[in-house]
């Protein structure tokens, strides 16, 4: 009778290839910041890289997923302080994509409504153990008893910690149009804001659309979230006048949707995402914060 085999270990690049991507996802839902999630992905690899007995490791996934969820938990419980004094509002850092992601197999971690702007900051009402049991069962579909192992908690109390945070996340991903309608929504809205068209927007955009604009202190944001239609639209029309003739706009994929980056003359850059409720922009996020617009 033949001996069954032990499965190939795979080596440090083959894992990256596989799981750089998947990784990466996790950490940037757990943090909100695309460059320290960048930084914990290669920290877990050279931290396999650099084990004494690779093969030891039964499971590579499991292991790598682990040590980027630590790592994150580590950093959100460093940073908890730094968060409280955050000036203004608190958004994650865009994540901006080349091109569309319909259709791309590759990029199905990214394509997920998860990682949207708008879910991005109800994973934020989580606490940092209950955002990472969440994401590894909802989005990852880990069983209890892995994410045990991972969290070092039973696998009895994660199961109610998820729970529990599952009933705290009301999204609804059928509120979000396509791509491609999203995409000719907010180059109509952008054109009927250049053109003064209020008609147009009334229909684009809810009456109770509230704009949350996050400039960390170092660049000129509103302090707290402007609410309704004619408050929003105002505040917009203040600035196109301000630095009219001084900007460009394009249209690039932010967090998974169609959004919008703004450059001023004096090379600060506006980067919008939208979510959308009944077919009309509900939320309009501006990140302006330098610090969190470096990787672009």
């Amino acid at each position: 009778m033949r001996e069954r085999s032990e499965p190939p270990i795979m080596s440090t690049e083959t894992l990256y290839k596989t799981y750089q991507k998947p990784l990466f996802s996790l950490a940037y839902r757990m943090l909100g910041s695309v460059m320290d999630a960048e930084d914990i992905v290669q920290e877990a690899f050279l931290a396999y890289d650099q084990l004494p007995d690779s093969a030891a490791i039964h499971n590579e996934r499991a292991f790598l997923y682990k040590i980027v969820t630590n790592r994150c938990l580590d950093l959100l419980r460093s940073s908890a302080k730094k968060r409280e004094l955050y000036v203004g509002p608190w958004l994650p850092e865009p994540l901006i994509e080349k091109g569309t992601l319909e259709g791309d197999p590759s990029d199905v971690y990214l394509q997920r409504e998860s990682i949207s702007t708008a879910y991005l900051l109800l994973l934020q009402q989580l606490n940092a153990v209950e955002r990472a049991i969440f994401l590894l069962r909802e989005i990852f579909h880990y069983s209890y008893e892995e994410i045990a192992e991972m969290i070092g908690k039973s696998s009895a109390n994660c199961r109610q910690i998820f729970h529990r945070a599952k009933s705290s996340i009301h999204f609804d991903p059928d509120q979000t149009p396509s791509i491609s309608m999203a995409e000719a929504q907010i180059k109509e809205f952008v054109n009927s804001l250049l053109q003064g068209n209020t008609n147009k927007m009334l229909e684009l955009v809810s009456e109770n659309v509230v704009f949350y604009s996050d400039g960390g202190g170092k660049v000129k944001a509103a302090q707290i979230p402007v609410a309704g239609f004619n408050q929003v639209i105002g505040l917009h029309r203040n600035l196109l006048n301000m630095y009219e003739g001084n900007y460009t706009f394009s249209f690039l994929t932010v967090n998974g949707l169609p959004g919008v980056r703004i450059l001023l003359a004096d090379n600060i850059q506006y980067v919008y995402s939208f979510a959308f409720k009944n077919n009309q922009i509900q939320a309009i996020y501006s990140v302006a914060n330098p610090d969190k617009l470096r990787h672009i």
